[in-house]
C-alpha cells in the first residue's frame, strides 16, 4: 500500500472509513483481496512473493473486526535486500489473537529488522499508527486523536506530500457529501503529476519522484495495482470493497 487517507471517528457510527491506493511492480503476483484459508475470517488481499499483505480487515474474531494497512517508507539508501517483508506485520495482526496494543508492542520490540514502513492498526475502539522511521513524533506507537482525517503515502503519517495534501481534501470532501462509493474510487483513480517545486526530496532522481507523484500512477512495468474502500461500522459487519487497476498494454500478475 502507497498511499492511504483514514477518517478516525469522523462519521457517525463509523468509526474507521479508509481509501488506499496499492503500488507494486506488475510482475508481483498478488490475489485479489478474499477470506484466508485457513483464517476464513481474514478479509485481505496477499503478496504471494512474500506471503504478507498490505491492507485488510477480520469480520469477526476473539477481539472483534480488526483492521491494518502498511505503506513502505521510500528510502532507496537504508533498503536492505535481506529484510524480512514488510507484509508480515498486517498478516500476522489480522490472523492472529492479539489486540492491537499488545500486538504493537511485540512490533516495536522487533521493528528495526525490517525496511522502513508505516503501520496503522486496531479495531473499533482504537486505532495506532507506528513507523519504525518515526523518530521522535509524538503520536508515534499510540493511540491516534478521534475526529480527524489521517492520510499516509511514502512518508511519515500526515506528510505534506502533494498527493497526500489533495487525497486527504477531497476525502474530507466526499465524507461531509454523503458521497457513494464510486466517487472515493474516482479519487484514487487521480493520474495527475505534481509539480516539481512541491515534490518530496527521497533519494530517487527526479524523473521518478514525477513518476510516482500522482495519487493513481502508471509506468512501464510499475504502478497502482489495487483501490480498497474500508468502513468499520460501529455495530455489524465490517466491509471491504477492492478495485484492481490495470494500466493500458499491461497485464497484472
Amino acid at each position: 500500500m502507497c498511499l492511504i487517507v483514514f477518517a478516525w471517528h469522523v462519521m457517525p457510527g463509523v468509526p474507521v472509513i479508509a481509501a488506499a491506493n496499492r503500488d507494486e511492480f506488475y510482475d508481483r503476483p498478488a490475489t485479489p483481496a478474499a477470506p484466508w484459508p485457513g483464517h476464513p475470517h481474514v478479509i485481505a488481499g496477499r503478496d504471494l512473493r512474500g506471503g504478507g499483505s498490505w491492507m485488510g480487515i477480520t469480520a469477526e474474531g476473539p477481539n472483534g473486526p480488526k483492521f491494518a494497512a502498511l505503506t513502505n517508507i521510500r528510502g532507496p539508501l537504508e533498503r536492505r535486500e535481506n529484510a524480512p517483508t514488510r507484509g508480515d506485520l498486517v498478516a500476522g495482526f489480522l490472523a492472529g489473537s492479539l489486540d492491537a496494543a499488545d500486538y504493537l508492542a511485540q512490533v516495536i520490540a522487533r521493528g528495526d529488522v525490517y525496511n522502513g514502513y508505516n503501520l496503522v492498526l486496531g479495531d473499533r475502539d482504537a486505532l495506532y499508527w507506528y513507523s519504525n522511521r518515526g523518530g521522535g513524533d509524538p503520536r508515534n506507537g499510540k493511540p491516534l486523536e478521534q475526529g480527524r482525517i489521517y492520510g499516509i503515502s511514502n512518508g511519515l503519517l500526515d506528510a505534506p506530500w502533494p498527493k497526500v495534501l489533495r487525497t486527504k481534501a477531497q476525502f474530507a470532501s466526499l465524507l461531509c457529501q454523503g458521497a457513494p462509493e464510486d466517487a472515493y474510487f474516482e479519487m484514487l483513480a487521480d493520474t495527475t503529476r505534481a509539480p516539481d517545486l512541491r515534490l518530496p526530496e527521497t533519494g530517487m532522481p527526479i524523473e521518478v519522484e514525477r513518476m510516482l507523484s500522482p495519487v493513481c500512477i502508471e509506468s512501464p512495468g510499475y504502478g497502482t495495482r489495487t483501490s480498497t474502500v474500508v468502513k468499520l461500522y460501529r455495530e455489524g459487519v465490517p466491509e471491504l470493497h477492492e478495485r484492481l487497476v490495470c494500466p493500458v498494454g499491461q497485464e497484472v500478475a
